[in-house]
């Protein structure tokens, strides 16, 4: 006898409740929540060292998206990279039983999106608790925490999701551990900040989760507003210049209070100009600019669960 539409969804319901539960008897007993204190620990050491000027200039607010990224990124990558190859004989068996690769997978991603969510919250109290001085007003919730959490969030759980892909697709677990550094590479390169990126590799960039992750971060960071650092550390050396001496005698000026109007009225228009010099369009405040970059990170994840779901309903021609 064929099951009604109504009977196979329940079917679905019931497998996905009960692998479900596995995965938290597996996170309590076989103690794979060790993920959650070790993202706390790196973001630590991530706030420690660029925490100080993370959104309070241009420079240090770049490199600093840039870290937060890669936390979120690592974090993603370690959750899910092996879950699926290192049960992958199991899965063999139990689908030929009757089980369901939509159910199961559907565990899964429920499953990361919880264990995601902890780790960025964890994440976030650790920046507050290192004194990461935060913007209070957020573009599109109106708080800033709010915003950087969804954020940070959806740039966890595309990685996550990327390396359940990776892992629906390898056969071992030793196979999965050899592509991660590799991917980790990729989305360093690619996210535009370390490496400046032209033609083709700007193209490609866009297929990389970091780059969208430092928009989103960027963006919402006020980053175009920001002051610059870049020339405070060098100013002195201009100000002992031939050049400012110069405009001393050009100008006629004698006294060191003309000659420090001169110098500051210099020092504004060189910081007005190397500080437009530094925007970018990309990362303009607004709603819009926020909303796109979710949904990119968000269609992201969706792909890449898809993909590996197509993946991993061929076990069965697997013929190791």
């Amino acid at each position: 006898m064929f099951r009604s539409k109504d009977e196979r969804y329940a079917g679905y319901l019931e497998q996905t409740r009960v692998y479900l539960g596995k995965l938290f008897r597996i996170f309590v007993y076989e103690k794979d929540w060790k993920v959650l204190p070790m993202a706390g620990i790196i973001a630590a050491m991530v706030a420690y060292v660029v925490g100080q000027n993370m959104f309070v200039n241009m420079e240090g607010t770049k490199i600093g998206s840039l870290a937060f990224v890669c936390v979120c990124i690592w974090n993603g990558f370690f959750n899910s990279i092996q879950v699926v190859c290192r049960e992958r004989s199991v899965i063999k068996r139990e689908h030929r039983s009757g089980m369901s690769i939509f159910s199961y997978l559907s565990a899964h991603v429920i499953y990361q999106s919880m264990i995601c969510a902890l780790q960025v919250g964890i994440s976030l109290a650790v920046y507050v608790l290192m004194n990461v001085k935060f913007p209070t007003e957020g573009v599109v919730t109106g708080n800033f925490l709010a915003d950087i959490f969804i954020t940070l969030f959806l740039i966890t759980f595309a990685a996550d999701m990327m390396a359940l892909m990776v892992s629906c697709i390898v056969h071992s677990t030793t196979t999965a551990m050899t592509v991660m550094p590799f991917l980790l590479i990729v989305q360093l390169v690619f996210a535009g900040v370390a490496f400046p990126l032209h033609g083709l590799p700007d193209a490609i960039s866009n297929a990389a989760i970091s780059k969208w992750g430092i928009y989103a971060v960027c963006t919402e960071s006020n980053y175009n507003n920001l002051p610059t650092s870049m020339l405070k550390k060098s100013w002195m050396l201009i100000k002992n210049s031939e050049y400012i001496q110069a405009l001393q005698e050009l100008k006629g000026l004698s006294d060191d209070e003309s000659l420090s109007e001169v110098e500051e009225e210099i020092y504004q228009d060189i910081i007005h100009t190397v500080q437009k010099s530094l925007q970018v369009k990309e990362y303009e405040t607004n709603e819009k600019n926020v909303l796109k970059e979710w949904g990119i990170l968000l269609a992201f994840a969706l792909l890449y669960a898809i993909i590996g779901m197509v993946a991993l309903a061929f076990v069965d021609r697997d013929q190791r």
